[in-house]
């Protein structure tokens, strides 16, 4: 059975046991979907990476959740990037990733892993009261309107009025397969709402959930791809006014994180989202993993 090198990596945070875990497989990237799928259901993370050589890029990385392969992700990016820095794999102060979402430009700064996601692409509004169903809220616990958002991954971003409304969220399976099906013919793949404050928790001037759907686990504790999304719908409804902002997830889960958010180009014209952050690698080792299930 072939034996490949892994690294557990603690995504926006700096240090051990915050932000988000991601275990980032070396040279696995040619391995089955059901067999990377079960790798993710095994390590109880939300999601995991498998990186491999690539010919238009300086690595090749697949993102995979406990029940299908997506084509981005935030903070397993964040974390592909430190595991590889932390082996010696990457030189200089950056690199360039090849993803399903496209090509991921890299810049290093210190200890600071800054990616630039795709610009955005902003899809329908979402119903309100679809929404507001889907995470057990009244309509009135939403400010706006939803909106679908992809950056590399499509979400529905939705603002919610205070921290109050943010804890009282809770996922309702079947209203949430229902907003999911209004998008069908519009995105082949609908991630879980968004739930996005203009109010952070500790320096912050954002907080935000996202709650998952089985077999992922409950909650995420930071979510990358997410962030960015979050960024470009609020700028594009005018609910932030700065270029860069701090985005808070996670601290209510125990596991703090952060990321530096910034814009690249006009509201009316964004040519892509920056999301930075640090990590903090907690496990070195080596995994025995099939060639099929």
């Amino acid at each position: 059975m072939p034996r490949f090198d892994f690294d557990w990596v603690d995504a926006f945070t700096d240090q051990a046991f915050g932000g988000n875990g991601c275990a980032v497989v070396h040279n696995g990237a040619h391995l089955p979907a059901d067999v990377a799928c079960a790798y993710v259901r095994e390590t109880s993370l939300v999601e995991c990476t498998f990186t491999g050589p690539s010919d238009v890029a300086d690595m090749r990385v697949r993102y995979f959740l406990a029940s299908q392969e997506i084509p981005f992700a935030g903070h397993p990016t964040i974390a592909t990037v430190a595991a590889m820095r932390d082996r010696g794999l990457i030189s200089g102060d950056g690199c360039v990733l090849e993803t399903q979402a496209g090509l991921v430009q890299i810049t290093l700064s210190g200890d600071e892993i800054e990616m630039t996601q795709v610009a955005p692409q902003f899809g329908p509004y979402a119903d309100l009261e679809s929404v507001a169903a889907a995470v057990s809220l009244s309509c009135d616990a939403i400010i706006g309107q939803p909106r679908m958002v992809s950056t590399g991954l499509p979400f529905v971003v939705t603002v919610l009025r205070d921290h109050d409304a943010l804890r009282a969220a809770k996922l309702n399976i079947a209203a949430l397969k229902q907003l999911r099906a209004d998008f069908q013919d519009t995105w082949a793949e609908v991630m879980e709402p968004y739930l996005v404050t203009l109010k952070g928790v500790k320096n912050g001037d954002t907080f935000s959930r996202l709650l998952l759907a089985p077999p992922n686990p409950a909650e995420d504790p930071f979510t990358g791809s997410a962030t960015g999304a979050a960024g470009a719908y609020l700028w594009s409804e005018g609910l932030m006014q700065s270029d860069s902002y701090i985005a808070e997830q996670g601290h209510w889960m125990g596991r703090p994180g952060q990321a530096r958010v910034t814009r690249l180009g006009p509201v009316d014209a964004m040519a892509g989202i920056q999301v930075a952050g640090r990590a903090f690698v907690l496990m070195r080792g080596a995994v025995d993993l099939p060639l099929m299930l």
